[in-house]
């Protein structure tokens, strides 16, 4: 009888302790503004695929990872051919550039499902119980841990990823983290200028939700914009999530200047767009842009939202006098062709 009365004692003081941590769960992850519904959404998709830039040479380049390379093959082809070649090769690339997606950091603190005093202290360690069944993803596997109190709860997701990784391996993923995540390695990668290579091995090693890669992504974006390497990003599945960082952050202005300067004018107006999306609130949101007008679209945001609006202003002036002398050189060139 004793035991049974501390046993419901237990079971109640732990329900109202766990009541307590979940509100306040739940509390903290309502105020975080959550990503994926904007990201996911489909005009956002369209933008971010437009500001990629698709270029197949680079798509399909040879990457240096360590990987022996296959020997180049040659192929007589009909002009039929070569067309159904190339619409093949489009298909193609365009799954290489599935841009990894931008979520929530996940709650590290697992469900609780039962306690049971009676098993306090039986074990000096805690046990796992993996469900090795096929047909489960890595998610949605049943993974729970018997702790050394009695407690029974669902696996936190570190304890997740090890059972995972020891019962189904995935080619390239290591059981523990690499050491060039650690803040040390990863520095002096950026510094080399490999994003690109460090962005593909976090999208192998962990999850999207996991903070690590968050963290690591976020630092590569933030060494990207501070060197204003944006071609190293150009035509990969990462320059779309990198984009997005930079309207969720507020801070496309550098790479708004890099695209008027190199009078890409149109990835100017959907970089904009996208910030709008991202950001309702902006000053500039109630501009519209229409076709033929972009100098002015992107005029209104610079006066309203940016925050180097001397420099984007002096850029966007030289453009303009830039198509206007283009204006010009056409003109004479129709009048020495005689036509009107």
């Amino acid at each position: 009888m004793l035991c049974r009365s501390c046993n419901v004692l237990f079971r109640v003081q732990c329900t109202s302790k766990l009541n307590i941590m979940r509100s306040t769960a739940k509390q903290s992850a309502t105020e975080e503004r959550d990503p994926a519904p904007i990201f996911f959404n489909s005009n956002v998709q369209q933008l971010l695929k437009k500001l990629t830039r698709v270029d197949l040479n680079k798509v399909f380049r040879t990457k240096n990872y360590g990987v022996p390379l296959r020997a180049p093959e040659y192929k007589f082809l009909t002009t039929e051919e070569l067309d159904e070649a190339m619409k093949n090769a489009e298909k193609k690339a365009e799954r290489k550039l599935q841009m990894p997606p931008v979520v929530k950091v996940r709650t590290e603190e697992p469900e609780v499902l039962s306690y049971d005093c009676e098993l306090q202290d039986h074990s000096e360690t805690k046990f796992v119980f993996t469900d090795i069944s096929f047909g489960f993803s890595d998610r949605e596997r049943m993974i729970v841990v018997r702790d050394v109190n009695g407690t029974l709860r669902k696996a936190t997701p570190d304890e997740r990823h090890r059972m995972n990784e020891t019962y189904f391996p995935r080619s390239g993923r290591k059981l523990r983290m690499p050491h060039m995540f650690e803040k040390e390695y990863l520095k002096r990668l950026l510094d080399q200028g490999n994003y690109e290579f460090v962005l593909d091995r976090a999208c192998l090693q962990f999850e999207p939700d996991d903070p690590t890669y968050q963290d690591v992504t976020a630092t590569t974006y933030e060494a990207v914009e501070r060197a204003q390497h944006y071609n190293s990003l150009r035509s990969t599945r990462h320059f779309g999530p990198f984009a997005f960082h930079l309207a969720w952050n507020k801070s496309i202005d550098s790479l708004l200047l890099d695209l008027i300067e190199t009078d890409r004018l149109d990835e100017a107006v959907s970089l904009i767009q996208l910030y709008h999306i991202v950001n309702p609130e902006a000053k500039s949101v109630s501009s519209h842009f229409e076709p033929g007008l972009e100098h002015s679209f992107i005029q209104a945001y610079v006066e309203s939202d940016s925050k180097k609006r001397s420099v984007l202003e002096l850029a966007l002036q030289a453009n303009v006098e830039l198509h206007k002398q283009r204006a010009e050189v056409e003109a004479g060139v129709r009048r020495a062709h005689g036509h009107t």
